[in-house]
C-alpha cells in the first residue's frame, strides 16, 4: 500500500474526531456526559473486539495479564477524558473545545521530555509557549483581563481537565505490551462492565430524539472505532511525529463542520486556533535522523 493512502487515513481520522465534538454537543442536550460516555463504549466495545481479532490477532490471556493498567487507562482515557470533554460541550462551542484540546500534543511532548529527562530545547519550548498562548486567547475571548478576574468559561476549564487526563493516559499507555487496538478493546469492555451497575438504573428515564440517537451511533462507530484503527495503522507506517502534525486538522475540521450547521466562530477562536496549530507543529515535528526515521511524542490509542 502506498504511503499516500496513510495520509488520507490520517485526514479521515481527524475528520471523524471533529464529528465527535459536533455530535457530542447535540447529544449532551439530552444525556448527561457520564451516560453518553457509558453508552459510547458499550456500543463500541464489540466492534473493537472484532477489529482487534482481525487486525492484531491477540492472545487475550496475555492482554488480560495487564488488567490493572488497562483499568487505570480506561478510567483516564475512556471515562474521565470523555466525561470532561462532553461536559465542556455543555458550556462552550465545539470549535472552542477542539482548539483548547489541540494543545494536547504539545503538553504530551513536554511531560514526556521531563519524565525521560530529555532536553526540551529552545525550538520546542517556543512551540509550547505559542500553543499555550493560543489557548489563553481562546479561553479569555481576546480579553486578557478576564484571566486576572478568573472570568473563564466553564467549558474551557473542563476541556483543560480533559487535556490533563489525556496526557496521563498517553504517557502511561506507553508501558503496555498489549497492541493498541486490543488494548482499546479490553479497556472499552472493562469500562462497560464497571459502569453498567451505575448506568442500567438510569436507562429507564432516558428519552432520546432522532438527532441524539444518530449522534450516539456516530460517536460509537466513527471516532471510537474507525479513527482509532486509521490512526494506529498510519502511525505505524509514517511515524508518530509525522502523524502528530495531522492533529492540527482537528480544530480546523471542527470549525468547518460547525460553520456548516450554523455554529458561530469568533475572532478569538480563529486567532487562538492559528497560534495553537503553529505551536503544535513546531513542537511535534523533529528533524529526521540519519536513518531517516521519524521521532517525536507518540500518541498511541487515540480514542477521541
Amino acid at each position: 500500500m502506498r504511503s499516500g493512502k496513510f495520509f488520507v487515513f490520517l485526514v479521515l481520522a481527524n475528520l471523524f474526531w471533529a464529528g465527535n465534538f459536533l455530535f457530542g454537543s447535540v447529544v449532551v442536550d439530552q444525556l448527561s456526559p457520564f451516560l453518553l460516555t457509558a453508552l459510547r463504549w458499550a456500543a463500541a466495545a464489540p466492534l473493537l473486539i472484532v477489529l482487534a481479532i482481525v487486525v492484531e490477532r491477540p492472545r487475550w490471556r496475555d492482554a488480560l495479564r495487564e488488567w490493572p493498567m488497562h483499568l487505570l487507562l480506561a478510567a483516564l482515557g475512556l471515562v474521565a477524558f470523555c466525561v470532561f470533554s462532553y461536559e465542556a460541550l455543555r458550556h462552550t462551542t465545539p470549535t472552542d473545545a477542539a482548539v483548547v484540546g489541540a494543545v494536547n500534543p504539545a503538553i504530551i511532548a513536554i511531560v514526556a521530555g521531563v519524565i525521560a529527562r530529555e532536553r526540551v530545547g529552545i525550538r520546542r519550548s517556543l512551540g509550547i509557549t505559542v500553543s499555550l498562548l493560543g489557548v489563553l486567547v481562546v479561553i479569555s475571548g481576546g480579553d486578557a483581563l478576564s484571566l486576572l478576574r478568573f472570568d473563564v468559561n466553564a467549558g474551557h476549564a473542563w476541556m483543560l481537565g480533559a487535556v490533563v487526563v489525556w496526557t496521563g493516559y498517553t504517557i502511561l499507555g506507553r508501558r503496555l505490551v498489549t497492541g493498541p487496538v486490543t488494548a482499546s478493546a479490553v479497556q472499552a469492555t472493562l469500562t462497560t462492565v464497571v459502569l453498567a451497575p451505575f448506568v442500567i438504573p438510569q436507562l429507564g428515564d432516558v428519552s432520546l430524539h432522532g438527532p441524539a440517537i444518530g449522534g450516539i451511533l456516530y460517536i460509537a462507530v466513527f471516532p471510537s472505532v474507525l479513527s482509532l484503527v486509521l490512526w494506529n495503522v498510519s502511525v505505524k507506517r509514517v511515524g508518530a511525529s509525522t502523524a502528530g502534525v495531522y492533529l492540527n486538522l482537528l480544530p480546523l475540521f471542527t470549525a468547518l463542520l460547525g460553520l456548516a450547521v450554523g455554529v458561530p466562530l469568533s475572532l478569538a477562536t480563529v486567532l487562538g486556533g492559528l497560534l495553537v496549530i503553529v505551536g503544535v507543529t513546531v513542537t511535534s515535528t523533529r528533524r529526521r535522523t540519519a536513518r531517516g526515521t521519524d521521532g517525536g511524542p507518540a500518541t498511541p490509542g487515540q480514542l477521541r
